[in-house]
């Protein structure tokens, strides 16, 4: 405990700042559009997800470190370094969040819970997507092609998702409720996965 206290502020130091903290802006300008007239109130939805992935593209780069191969021989294991990496990044995403919900007008802003699961998931998902480009590669910036991949993903999500499985609806679309409850999986699944992924790789053992 005493050692992971130390590992703090290295650690703080280490965080890609300027990646997230461009990427959150960036997402609040999408909700700050919401107050811009009548036709950006109703797309506010549309300017609240885009933010959510703006930030969880920001995210996809909280685990870059140049340092990597460097400090892989420290004695504290991968797991609580990623941990400690993600704890640092919490509140910042929980302020973020805030201001995002804020700035969208009351009358216009989804269902709080709902919406906060979608945020939660994409977030979780980008994280997961860097654990498991630094558990299954030597890469150490591993935040350029996971944030590809999630915008990909998520622009082939919205457009070929098949429409009975479907993630992004309407607030008034009778498939609100079960599209959270997928939601739910996602983040669940995404939780799981990072969990495997921060796990140190086995080493094969030399035969003689």
């Amino acid at each position: 405990m005493s050692l992971t206290r130390h590992l703090v502020l290295p650690v703080r130091r280490t965080v890609p700042w300027g990646s997230v903290g461009a990427a959150g802006a960036a997402g609040l300008l999408f909700t700050a559009l919401t107050r811009t007239g009548e036709m950006a109130e109703r797309l506010s939805l549309d300017l609240l997800r885009a933010a959510i992935l703006a930030f969880a593209v920001g995210l996809a780069f909280l685990l870059d470190d140049p340092a990597r191969h460097t400090t892989a021989a420290v004695p504290t294991p991968r797991p609580v370094r990623i941990a400690l990496r993600v704890a640092l990044a919490a509140p910042a995403a929980a302020a973020w969040w805030t201001a995002a919900l804020l700035l969208v007008p009351p009358g216009a802003r989804p269902p709080v819970g709902d919406i906060t699961l979608e945020a939660g998931a994409a977030c979780v998902l980008a994280v997961t997507g860097a654990a498991a480009a630094v558990r299954f590669s030597e890469v150490t910036r591993p935040g350029p092609p996971v944030a590809g991949g999630l915008l990909t993903a998520a622009v082939l999500a919205m457009l070929f998702w098949p429409g009975r499985w479907a993630l992004f609806v309407p607030v008034q679309d009778e498939r609100w409720a079960a599209a959270h409850d997928r939601w739910l999986v996602v983040l669940a699944g995404a939780v799981i996965l990072g969990a495997v992924c921060a796990v140190e790789p086995l080493r094969r053992r030399v035969r003689f």
